[in-house]
Protein backbone atom coordinates (compact mmCIF):
# COMPACT_ATOMS: atom_id res chain seq x y z
CA UNK A 1 0.00 0.00 0.00
CA UNK A 2 2.56 2.12 0.85
CA UNK A 3 4.21 1.58 -2.77
CA UNK A 4 1.19 2.61 -4.64
CA UNK A 5 1.05 6.04 -2.38
CA UNK A 6 4.29 6.76 -2.82
CA UNK A 7 4.33 5.94 -6.70
CA UNK A 8 1.12 8.31 -7.28
CA UNK A 9 2.75 10.95 -5.49
CA UNK A 10 5.97 10.46 -7.38
CA UNK A 11 3.64 10.63 -10.88
CA UNK A 12 1.75 13.60 -10.00
CA UNK A 13 5.30 15.64 -8.91
CA UNK A 14 6.60 14.80 -12.50
CA UNK A 15 3.54 16.13 -14.01
CA UNK A 16 3.66 19.18 -12.69
CA UNK A 17 7.62 19.64 -13.23
CA UNK A 18 7.01 18.89 -16.78
CA UNK A 19 3.80 21.41 -17.23
CA UNK A 20 5.99 24.15 -15.51
CA UNK A 21 8.44 24.04 -18.16
CA UNK A 22 6.51 23.86 -20.76
CA UNK A 23 4.58 27.45 -19.23
CA UNK A 24 8.03 29.11 -18.86
CA UNK A 25 9.07 28.52 -22.85
CA UNK A 26 5.49 30.31 -23.83
CA UNK A 27 6.07 34.02 -24.79
CA UNK A 28 4.88 36.52 -21.64
CA UNK A 29 2.56 39.97 -22.39
CA UNK A 30 1.79 41.89 -19.83
CA UNK A 31 -1.82 43.88 -19.73
CA UNK A 32 -1.03 48.16 -20.68
CA UNK A 33 -2.27 49.73 -17.34
CA UNK A 34 -5.68 51.29 -18.28
CA UNK A 35 -5.68 55.33 -17.48
CA UNK A 36 -8.96 56.45 -16.43
CA UNK A 37 -10.55 59.63 -16.91
CA UNK A 38 -9.74 61.69 -13.55
CA UNK A 39 -11.93 65.00 -11.94
CA UNK A 40 -10.04 67.59 -11.33
CA UNK A 41 -11.41 69.97 -8.64
CA UNK A 42 -8.81 73.15 -9.07
CA UNK A 43 -10.88 74.65 -11.52
CA UNK A 44 -14.43 74.03 -10.36
CA UNK A 45 -17.32 71.51 -11.00
CA UNK A 46 -17.12 69.56 -14.32
CA UNK A 47 -13.70 69.16 -14.82
CA UNK A 48 -11.34 66.43 -15.78
CA UNK A 49 -8.12 65.82 -17.07
CA UNK A 50 -7.60 64.49 -20.61
CA UNK A 51 -5.79 61.20 -20.29
CA UNK A 52 -1.79 61.64 -20.31
CA UNK A 53 -1.63 65.12 -19.47
CA UNK A 54 -1.73 67.54 -16.80
CA UNK A 55 -4.12 69.88 -18.62
CA UNK A 56 -8.41 70.67 -17.36
CA UNK A 57 -11.15 70.15 -19.68
CA UNK A 58 -14.62 71.03 -19.27
CA UNK A 59 -17.51 70.72 -22.15
CA UNK A 60 -20.31 72.68 -21.76
CA UNK A 61 -23.18 74.02 -23.65
CA UNK A 62 -27.08 75.36 -24.39
CA UNK A 63 -29.90 74.51 -26.20
CA UNK A 64 -32.63 77.58 -26.73
CA UNK A 65 -35.88 77.74 -28.21
CA UNK A 66 -37.49 80.74 -28.27
CA UNK A 67 -41.48 82.12 -29.15
CA UNK A 68 -41.67 85.72 -30.21
CA UNK A 69 -44.73 87.55 -30.19
CA UNK A 70 -44.51 91.37 -31.29
CA UNK A 71 -46.43 94.42 -33.04
CA UNK A 72 -46.85 94.28 -36.61
CA UNK A 73 -45.85 97.47 -38.29
CA UNK A 74 -46.40 96.41 -41.64
CA UNK A 75 -49.16 94.72 -43.94
CA UNK A 76 -46.82 91.85 -44.79
CA UNK A 77 -45.08 91.42 -41.98
CA UNK A 78 -45.32 88.36 -39.34
CA UNK A 79 -46.79 88.46 -35.99
CA UNK A 80 -44.72 86.50 -34.18
CA UNK A 81 -41.00 84.73 -34.72
CA UNK A 82 -39.09 81.67 -33.75
CA UNK A 83 -36.07 80.81 -32.89
CA UNK A 84 -33.37 77.85 -32.03
CA UNK A 85 -30.42 78.36 -30.91
CA UNK A 86 -27.38 75.74 -30.19
CA UNK A 87 -24.18 76.54 -28.05
CA UNK A 88 -21.04 74.46 -27.24
CA UNK A 89 -17.70 76.17 -24.82
CA UNK A 90 -14.98 74.10 -24.82
CA UNK A 91 -12.66 75.86 -21.76
CA UNK A 92 -9.26 73.77 -21.33
CA UNK A 93 -6.69 74.96 -18.57
CA UNK A 94 -3.01 74.06 -17.47
CA UNK A 95 -1.33 75.30 -14.63
CA UNK A 96 2.54 76.25 -15.34
CA UNK A 97 5.06 77.83 -13.50
CA UNK A 98 3.80 81.33 -14.94
CA UNK A 99 0.23 80.81 -13.83
CA UNK A 100 -3.06 79.37 -15.39
CA UNK A 101 -3.15 78.79 -19.11
CA UNK A 102 -6.62 79.10 -20.55
CA UNK A 103 -8.08 78.22 -24.06
CA UNK A 104 -11.82 79.09 -24.22
CA UNK A 105 -14.16 78.44 -27.43
CA UNK A 106 -18.28 79.37 -27.60
CA UNK A 107 -19.54 78.19 -31.12
CA UNK A 108 -23.45 79.17 -31.59
CA UNK A 109 -25.62 77.92 -34.63
CA UNK A 110 -29.06 79.60 -34.76
CA UNK A 111 -32.29 79.18 -36.57
CA UNK A 112 -34.89 82.27 -36.87
CA UNK A 113 -37.99 83.06 -38.50
CA UNK A 114 -40.44 86.07 -38.59
CA UNK A 115 -39.66 88.75 -36.17
CA UNK A 116 -36.58 87.68 -35.53
CA UNK A 117 -35.86 87.43 -39.50
CA UNK A 118 -36.65 90.99 -39.83
CA UNK A 119 -34.64 91.97 -36.80
CA UNK A 120 -35.36 95.76 -36.51
CA UNK A 121 -38.92 95.16 -36.52
CA UNK A 122 -38.53 94.01 -32.99
CA UNK A 123 -37.91 95.79 -29.74
CA UNK A 124 -36.49 92.72 -28.39
CA UNK A 125 -33.17 93.26 -31.46
CA UNK A 126 -32.56 96.77 -29.42
CA UNK A 127 -28.54 96.76 -28.19
CA UNK A 128 -25.72 96.82 -29.58
CA UNK A 129 -26.02 95.60 -32.96
CA UNK A 130 -30.06 96.91 -34.16
CA UNK A 131 -29.91 95.70 -37.96
CA UNK A 132 -31.95 97.47 -40.08
CA UNK A 133 -35.94 97.32 -40.12
CA UNK A 134 -36.60 94.48 -42.37
CA UNK A 135 -39.53 94.27 -44.67
CA UNK A 136 -41.40 91.48 -46.42
CA UNK A 137 -42.47 88.32 -44.49
CA UNK A 138 -39.57 86.70 -42.23
CA UNK A 139 -37.89 84.02 -43.94
CA UNK A 140 -36.27 81.17 -41.86
CA UNK A 141 -32.19 81.94 -41.78
CA UNK A 142 -29.41 79.60 -40.13
CA UNK A 143 -26.25 81.31 -38.89
CA UNK A 144 -23.40 80.55 -36.89
CA UNK A 145 -21.04 82.59 -34.71
CA UNK A 146 -17.85 82.28 -33.36
CA UNK A 147 -18.82 84.09 -30.06
CA UNK A 148 -15.71 83.93 -28.16
CA UNK A 149 -12.13 82.34 -28.47
CA UNK A 150 -9.40 83.44 -26.61
CA UNK A 151 -5.57 82.34 -24.98
CA UNK A 152 -5.15 83.59 -21.31
CA UNK A 153 -1.41 83.45 -20.19
CA UNK A 154 -1.17 84.92 -17.03
CA UNK A 155 -1.55 87.92 -17.21
CA UNK A 156 -2.13 88.25 -21.34
CA UNK A 157 -5.72 87.60 -22.79
CA UNK A 158 -5.37 87.43 -26.60
CA UNK A 159 -8.12 86.76 -28.89
CA UNK A 160 -12.09 87.07 -29.38
CA UNK A 161 -13.58 88.09 -26.01
CA UNK A 162 -15.40 90.23 -24.13
CA UNK A 163 -14.73 93.87 -23.95
CA UNK A 164 -12.62 95.25 -21.23
CA UNK A 165 -14.97 98.32 -21.62
CA UNK A 166 -18.28 96.22 -20.58
CA UNK A 167 -19.41 96.04 -17.30
CA UNK A 168 -23.34 94.67 -17.09
CA UNK A 169 -23.05 92.36 -20.93
CA UNK A 170 -27.32 92.12 -20.69
CA UNK A 171 -26.50 88.61 -18.85
CA UNK A 172 -30.11 89.20 -17.02
CA UNK A 173 -33.43 89.39 -19.41
CA UNK A 174 -33.88 88.22 -22.67
CA UNK A 175 -33.87 90.97 -24.28
CA UNK A 176 -31.00 93.14 -24.58
CA UNK A 177 -31.31 96.58 -22.99
CA UNK A 178 -29.46 99.94 -24.58
CA UNK A 179 -25.44 99.08 -23.24
CA UNK A 180 -22.15 98.51 -24.68
CA UNK A 181 -22.11 94.03 -24.65
CA UNK A 182 -19.65 93.01 -27.47
CA UNK A 183 -17.37 90.22 -28.48
CA UNK A 184 -14.76 91.33 -30.64
CA UNK A 185 -10.80 90.45 -31.60
CA UNK A 186 -8.44 92.00 -28.44
CA UNK A 187 -4.90 91.85 -27.46
CA UNK A 188 -5.01 93.07 -23.28
CA UNK A 189 -2.86 92.64 -20.25
CA UNK A 190 -4.70 92.51 -16.63
CA UNK A 191 -2.79 93.30 -13.65
CA UNK A 192 -3.92 91.94 -10.18
CA UNK A 193 -3.06 94.18 -6.60
CA UNK A 194 -4.84 91.87 -4.56
CA UNK A 195 -7.91 91.91 -2.07
CA UNK A 196 -10.05 91.85 -5.14
CA UNK A 197 -8.26 94.93 -7.88
CA UNK A 198 -7.45 94.68 -11.03
CA UNK A 199 -6.35 97.07 -13.73
CA UNK A 200 -6.84 96.61 -17.86
CA UNK A 201 -5.41 97.93 -20.80
CA UNK A 202 -6.85 96.34 -23.99
CA UNK A 203 -6.22 96.99 -27.84
CA UNK A 204 -9.49 96.04 -28.95
CA UNK A 205 -10.78 96.18 -32.74
CA UNK A 206 -14.52 97.59 -33.12
CA UNK A 207 -14.43 96.35 -36.33
CA UNK A 208 -14.32 92.42 -35.60
CA UNK A 209 -17.46 93.47 -32.84
CA UNK A 210 -20.89 92.99 -32.70
CA UNK A 211 -22.44 96.34 -33.74
CA UNK A 212 -20.70 98.35 -36.70
CA UNK A 213 -19.00 101.09 -36.30
CA UNK A 214 -18.08 102.60 -40.13
CA UNK A 215 -19.62 106.41 -40.60
CA UNK A 216 -22.24 106.02 -42.82
CA UNK A 217 -23.92 109.66 -42.42
CA UNK A 218 -24.11 110.56 -46.56
CA UNK A 219 -21.43 113.54 -47.75
CA UNK A 220 -18.91 111.52 -45.44
CA UNK A 221 -16.92 108.72 -46.00
CA UNK A 222 -15.06 106.73 -43.28
CA UNK A 223 -11.05 106.38 -43.76
CA UNK A 224 -10.22 103.71 -41.42
CA UNK A 225 -7.91 104.13 -38.42
CA UNK A 226 -4.30 104.48 -37.84
CA UNK A 227 -4.77 102.27 -34.56
CA UNK A 228 -6.90 99.66 -32.78
CA UNK A 229 -9.18 101.49 -29.83
CA UNK A 230 -7.64 101.56 -26.48
CA UNK A 231 -9.33 100.89 -24.17
CA UNK A 232 -8.34 100.60 -19.67
CA UNK A 233 -10.64 99.44 -16.57
CA UNK A 234 -9.79 99.82 -12.86
CA UNK A 235 -12.00 96.85 -11.32
CA UNK A 236 -13.12 95.27 -8.03
CA UNK A 237 -14.23 92.20 -7.13
CA UNK A 238 -15.29 91.12 -3.31
CA UNK A 239 -17.63 89.15 -1.22
CA UNK A 240 -20.34 92.30 -1.15
CA UNK A 241 -20.51 92.60 -5.09
CA UNK A 242 -18.31 94.39 -7.84
CA UNK A 243 -17.39 97.72 -9.09
CA UNK A 244 -15.42 99.44 -12.13
CA UNK A 245 -14.59 102.45 -13.87
CA UNK A 246 -13.55 101.94 -17.72
CA UNK A 247 -12.38 104.00 -20.91
CA UNK A 248 -12.17 104.33 -24.16
CA UNK A 249 -10.24 106.24 -26.71
CA UNK A 250 -10.63 105.41 -30.58
CA UNK A 251 -9.83 107.24 -34.11
CA UNK A 252 -12.35 109.46 -36.87
CA UNK A 253 -10.60 110.02 -40.04
CA UNK A 254 -13.70 111.14 -42.72
CA UNK A 255 -13.15 112.21 -46.08
CA UNK A 256 -16.40 113.98 -48.06
CA UNK A 257 -15.09 111.99 -51.33
CA UNK A 258 -12.10 110.50 -53.68
CA UNK A 259 -11.47 113.32 -55.68
CA UNK A 260 -9.79 116.41 -56.36
CA UNK A 261 -10.92 119.19 -53.58
CA UNK A 262 -12.30 116.67 -51.05
CA UNK A 263 -11.95 117.65 -47.40
CA UNK A 264 -10.42 115.03 -44.90
CA UNK A 265 -10.93 115.84 -41.36
CA UNK A 266 -9.60 113.98 -38.49
CA UNK A 267 -11.25 113.26 -34.94
CA UNK A 268 -10.53 111.53 -31.49
CA UNK A 269 -13.35 109.94 -29.62
CA UNK A 270 -14.23 108.56 -26.23
CA UNK A 271 -16.02 106.94 -23.73
CA UNK A 272 -16.10 106.45 -19.63
CA UNK A 273 -18.51 104.02 -17.88
CA UNK A 274 -18.91 103.28 -14.09
CA UNK A 275 -20.87 100.44 -13.33
CA UNK A 276 -21.45 98.73 -9.52
CA UNK A 277 -23.37 95.46 -8.91
CA UNK A 278 -24.31 94.48 -5.19
CA UNK A 279 -24.69 90.50 -4.35
CA UNK A 280 -28.42 90.97 -1.47
CA UNK A 281 -28.22 87.81 0.17
CA UNK A 282 -30.51 89.11 2.97
CA UNK A 283 -33.17 89.39 0.73
CA UNK A 284 -32.56 85.82 -0.73
CA UNK A 285 -29.99 83.64 -2.09
CA UNK A 286 -28.71 85.13 -5.46
CA UNK A 287 -30.16 88.19 -5.67
CA UNK A 288 -28.28 90.63 -7.42
CA UNK A 289 -28.49 94.75 -8.06
CA UNK A 290 -27.31 96.45 -11.14
CA UNK A 291 -26.34 99.96 -11.76
CA UNK A 292 -24.41 101.59 -14.47
CA UNK A 293 -23.46 104.68 -16.24
CA UNK A 294 -21.98 105.61 -19.67
CA UNK A 295 -20.93 108.86 -21.48
CA UNK A 296 -19.68 109.19 -25.31
CA UNK A 297 -18.35 111.53 -27.48
CA UNK A 298 -17.48 109.80 -31.32
CA UNK A 299 -17.91 106.39 -29.91
CA UNK A 300 -21.78 105.81 -29.78
CA UNK A 301 -21.19 102.11 -29.99
CA UNK A 302 -19.79 102.35 -26.45
CA UNK A 303 -23.55 103.53 -24.76
CA UNK A 304 -24.84 100.08 -27.20
CA UNK A 305 -25.82 102.50 -30.68
CA UNK A 306 -24.93 101.08 -33.96
CA UNK A 307 -22.90 103.30 -35.72
CA UNK A 308 -25.28 102.79 -38.55
CA UNK A 309 -29.18 102.99 -38.67
CA UNK A 310 -31.37 102.67 -35.52
CA UNK A 311 -35.82 102.38 -35.42
CA UNK A 312 -38.30 100.19 -34.37
CA UNK A 313 -40.73 99.76 -36.96
CA UNK A 314 -42.96 102.89 -37.66
CA UNK A 315 -39.57 105.16 -37.74
CA UNK A 316 -37.73 102.88 -40.05
CA UNK A 317 -34.44 102.97 -40.25
CA UNK A 318 -32.82 106.44 -39.13
CA UNK A 319 -29.15 106.79 -39.68
CA UNK A 320 -26.73 107.63 -37.40
CA UNK A 321 -22.92 108.29 -37.13
CA UNK A 322 -20.29 108.84 -34.78
CA UNK A 323 -18.99 111.87 -36.68
CA UNK A 324 -19.71 113.50 -39.65
CA UNK A 325 -19.25 116.81 -41.40
CA UNK A 326 -21.29 119.79 -40.03
CA UNK A 327 -21.62 121.44 -43.75
CA UNK A 328 -20.77 124.80 -41.98
CA UNK A 329 -16.89 125.34 -42.97
CA UNK A 330 -16.65 121.57 -43.28
CA UNK A 331 -15.87 121.04 -39.96
CA UNK A 332 -16.27 117.49 -38.76
CA UNK A 333 -18.97 116.99 -35.48
CA UNK A 334 -19.07 114.33 -33.26
CA UNK A 335 -22.05 112.65 -31.49
CA UNK A 336 -22.35 112.62 -27.97
CA UNK A 337 -24.94 110.89 -26.05
CA UNK A 338 -25.22 109.04 -22.26
CA UNK A 339 -27.26 106.05 -21.47
CA UNK A 340 -28.38 104.37 -17.66
CA UNK A 341 -28.83 100.89 -16.98
CA UNK A 342 -30.33 99.17 -13.91
CA UNK A 343 -31.22 95.55 -13.80
CA UNK A 344 -32.20 93.43 -10.79
CA UNK A 345 -32.37 89.37 -10.36
CA UNK A 346 -34.81 88.72 -7.66
CA UNK A 347 -35.50 84.84 -5.98
CA UNK A 348 -38.40 84.15 -5.23
CA UNK A 349 -38.07 80.91 -4.34
CA UNK A 350 -34.42 78.47 -5.47
CA UNK A 351 -36.65 77.63 -7.81
CA UNK A 352 -38.45 80.47 -9.03
CA UNK A 353 -36.88 84.27 -10.12
CA UNK A 354 -37.88 87.54 -11.48
CA UNK A 355 -35.08 89.77 -13.48
CA UNK A 356 -35.73 93.46 -14.40
CA UNK A 357 -33.82 95.72 -16.72
CA UNK A 358 -34.24 99.07 -17.83
CA UNK A 359 -32.28 101.79 -19.86
CA UNK A 360 -32.71 105.34 -20.54
CA UNK A 361 -30.51 107.34 -23.61
CA UNK A 362 -29.88 110.05 -25.23
CA UNK A 363 -28.04 111.07 -28.04
CA UNK A 364 -27.27 114.47 -29.69
CA UNK A 365 -25.93 114.71 -33.03
CA UNK A 366 -23.38 116.85 -34.54
CA UNK A 367 -24.70 117.55 -37.41
CA UNK A 368 -28.04 118.66 -39.43
CA UNK A 369 -30.27 116.25 -40.46
CA UNK A 370 -29.47 113.02 -39.19
CA UNK A 371 -30.01 111.10 -41.83
CA UNK A 372 -34.23 110.58 -41.85
CA UNK A 373 -36.41 111.69 -44.20
CA UNK A 374 -38.17 114.93 -42.64
CA UNK A 375 -42.02 115.21 -42.92
CA UNK A 376 -41.54 119.03 -42.90
CA UNK A 377 -38.23 119.44 -45.78
CA UNK A 378 -37.50 123.10 -44.51
CA UNK A 379 -36.68 121.35 -40.83
CA UNK A 380 -33.08 121.34 -40.37
CA UNK A 381 -32.92 120.00 -36.85
CA UNK A 382 -30.90 116.71 -36.62
CA UNK A 383 -32.85 113.74 -34.66
CA UNK A 384 -31.62 113.46 -31.51
CA UNK A 385 -32.71 110.49 -30.45
CA UNK A 386 -34.22 109.79 -26.61
CA UNK A 387 -35.22 106.10 -25.60
CA UNK A 388 -36.49 103.98 -23.10
CA UNK A 389 -36.42 100.47 -22.81
CA UNK A 390 -38.37 98.40 -19.90
CA UNK A 391 -38.28 94.49 -19.70
CA UNK A 392 -39.55 92.14 -16.86
CA UNK A 393 -39.96 88.10 -16.86
CA UNK A 394 -40.26 85.00 -14.52
CA UNK A 395 -38.25 82.56 -14.77
CA UNK A 396 -39.14 78.73 -13.53
CA UNK A 397 -36.26 76.19 -13.23
CA UNK A 398 -37.89 72.51 -12.18
CA UNK A 399 -34.03 71.06 -11.91
CA UNK A 400 -30.98 72.17 -12.42
CA UNK A 401 -30.03 73.97 -15.92
CA UNK A 402 -33.58 73.99 -17.05
CA UNK A 403 -35.08 77.64 -17.49
CA UNK A 404 -38.77 77.76 -18.56
CA UNK A 405 -39.91 81.82 -18.62
CA UNK A 406 -41.98 84.69 -20.04
CA UNK A 407 -40.96 88.13 -20.51
CA UNK A 408 -42.86 91.14 -21.45
CA UNK A 409 -40.76 94.17 -22.91
CA UNK A 410 -41.87 98.09 -23.96
CA UNK A 411 -39.59 100.32 -26.11
CA UNK A 412 -40.36 104.31 -26.07
CA UNK A 413 -38.94 105.83 -28.84
CA UNK A 414 -38.62 109.86 -29.48
CA UNK A 415 -36.94 112.05 -32.13
CA UNK A 416 -36.69 115.62 -32.38
CA UNK A 417 -38.25 116.65 -35.83
CA UNK A 418 -41.18 114.63 -37.35
CA UNK A 419 -40.07 111.81 -39.61
CA UNK A 420 -41.85 110.01 -42.52
CA UNK A 421 -42.94 106.74 -41.26
CA UNK A 422 -41.67 103.36 -43.32
CA UNK A 423 -44.16 101.20 -42.51
CA UNK A 424 -42.89 98.12 -44.41
CA UNK A 425 -42.17 100.31 -47.34
CA UNK A 426 -45.49 100.47 -49.29
CA UNK A 427 -48.06 99.83 -46.27
CA UNK A 428 -50.95 102.22 -44.97
CA UNK A 429 -50.41 105.91 -43.69
CA UNK A 430 -46.60 105.79 -44.79
CA UNK A 431 -46.82 109.24 -44.89
CA UNK A 432 -47.72 109.83 -41.66
CA UNK A 433 -45.03 112.56 -39.84
CA UNK A 434 -44.46 111.02 -36.23
CA UNK A 435 -41.84 112.16 -33.33
CA UNK A 436 -42.03 109.21 -31.51
CA UNK A 437 -43.34 105.27 -31.35
CA UNK A 438 -43.60 102.85 -28.15
CA UNK A 439 -43.62 98.94 -29.05
CA UNK A 440 -44.86 96.12 -26.53
CA UNK A 441 -43.42 92.41 -27.06
CA UNK A 442 -43.54 89.00 -25.49
CA UNK A 443 -41.34 86.30 -25.40
CA UNK A 444 -41.44 82.87 -24.16
CA UNK A 445 -38.12 80.74 -23.69
CA UNK A 446 -37.22 77.40 -22.60
CA UNK A 447 -33.43 76.55 -22.40
CA UNK A 448 -31.34 73.96 -21.00
CA UNK A 449 -27.32 74.80 -19.53
CA UNK A 450 -25.11 71.54 -19.32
Amino acid sequence: MKLVKSLLLGSAAGIAAVAGAQAADLPSRKAAPVEYVRVCSAYGAGFFYIPGTETCLRVSGRVRAEYLVGERFGDNQDAYGTRARGRLNIDARTATAYGTLRTYIRYELTNNSGLYSTAGISPFNAGASVPTAGFGRGVGTTGSLLDMAFVQFGPITAGRAQSFFDFYPNDFNFNSVRTADSRLNLLAYTATFGSGFSATVSLEDRVSGTGGREVNFPGSTYQGQDFPDVVASLRVEQGWGAAQLSGALTQRKLTTGNIAGAVEGDEMGYAVQAGVKFNLPMIAAGDTFVLQAAYADGAIGYLGWNSGTFGLGRLGALALADAAFSGIGNNVKTTTGFSIVAALKHFWTPELRTEISASYSELKLGYLNGGGVYFNPLDVRSLDPKEFIIAGNLIWSPVSGLDIGVEVLYSHLDVRSPVTTVNNFGGRNALLGIKSEDAIAGRLRIQRDF
